[in-house]
């Protein structure tokens, strides 16, 4: 009997890295964290959380309801996506936003442009910059940590100053910040006020290690983008290396570099791509940090250089293999 092969258009390659792994690993990623932002914050941090979730995990099943498709729900992605959502939202904000933002996020930059890889900008940054625009006052009322809890195990509603906010001041907002009685340790370790993701730096760093560890990332957008940040704010500073190391562990560019500027859909696909991306969003960041109106730039610079990445794939791209200069 004559053997027969079955051929089948590229690629060949196999993996049971799906969708739905990828996820689960990025979840595991944002644990330690999350618990850190549960320790810190109490039931706050956790209605937050819960709700960012329910609202995107829901209104993308009910949008595949309404719409007659076939749901995604298992593939976690929106539940990453809730989760990413309150990393970078105020503890303190109520349940009802929550609800909102993880709905936006899902409907409006998701779902809409097609599902999952075909959104143009993060979902969860997207989302964040909607209840921004939305609701300034209760998206910049900061809670003070690891103090004044009240006997429910909520916090008190008392706003507080973020590191950012000092050191936009400058050089001088260090001395600020330890007048304060903050250090960097504290905004290392987390106990500082502002969002999850602006907190614990050390535990997003670990997970963002343990998704280089199990391949889900690499090094590239991270390294670049934190080594840029480091350099800009250390030459604008007025060659000050201890504001420099201050503006590393502030605010959310560790949650920046390691899960938003990571995500696969609106990042470059080369090296050098990545690379250029990350310099660009590291100093987009630098820029509107020291000269800004805003004290963070990490959400705005990444959502922007989110924007440029399909002109950055156009005009940077691998050679082909066997290809033959003319």
């Amino acid at each position: 009997m004559e053997n027969k092969f079955i051929v089948s258009s590229s690629p060949h390659v196999r993996s049971n890295e799906d969708t739905s792994y990828i996820m689960k690993q990025v979840v595991i990623a944002l644990l330690p964290a999350a618990l850190a932002g549960v320790y810190f914050f109490r039931l706050s941090a956790l209605n937050a959380m819960l709700f960012c979730i329910l609202g995107s995990v829901g209104s993308e099943f009910l949008y595949q309801k309404i719409s007659k498709t076939e749901s995604t729900i298992g593939d976690f992605s929106a539940v990453v996506t809730g989760l990413l959502l309150a990393f970078n939202v105020p503890a303190s904000l109520p349940w009802w936003m929550c609800l909102i933002g993880g709905a936006f996020a899902i409907i409006v930059v998701k779902m809409v442009f097609g599902g999952i890889g075909n959104n143009f900008i993060n979902p969860a940054l997207g989302a964040r910059a909607f209840l921004l625009a939305s609701f300034p006052v209760a998206m910049t009322a900061w809670t003070k940590t690891g103090i004044n809890w009240v006997s429910s195990g909520s916090l008190d509603a008392v706003t507080t100053a973020t590191p950012l906010a000092f050191l936009k001041a400058g050089s001088e907002g260090i001395e600020a910040l330890t007048s304060s009685g903050i250090s960097l340790t504290d905004m290392i370790i987390g106990n500082i006020g502002g969002s999850i993701g602006e907190t614990s730096a050390i535990l997003i760093i670990l997970g963002g290690v343990y998704l280089m560890y199990k391949g889900i990332i690499n090094y590239v957008i991270p390294v670049f983008y934190i080594i840029t940040v480091f350099i800009l704010t250390f030459i604008l500073s007025g060659f000050n290396f201890n504001f420099a190391i201050y503006e590393l562990f502030a605010g959310g560019l560790m949650l920046g570099a390691f899960f938003m500027l990571t995500d696969y859909t609106t990042s470059p696909m080369t090296k050098k791509g990545q690379i250029i991306y990350a310099v660009l969003a590291g100093i987009l960041t630098s820029v509107i940090r020291m000269y800004g109106g805003y004290p963070e730039g990490v959400s705005y610079s990444i959502l922007l250089v989110n924007v440029i990445t399909p002109l950055i794939d156009k005009y940077v791209s691998n050679r082909v293999f066997g290809e033959v200069a003319k």
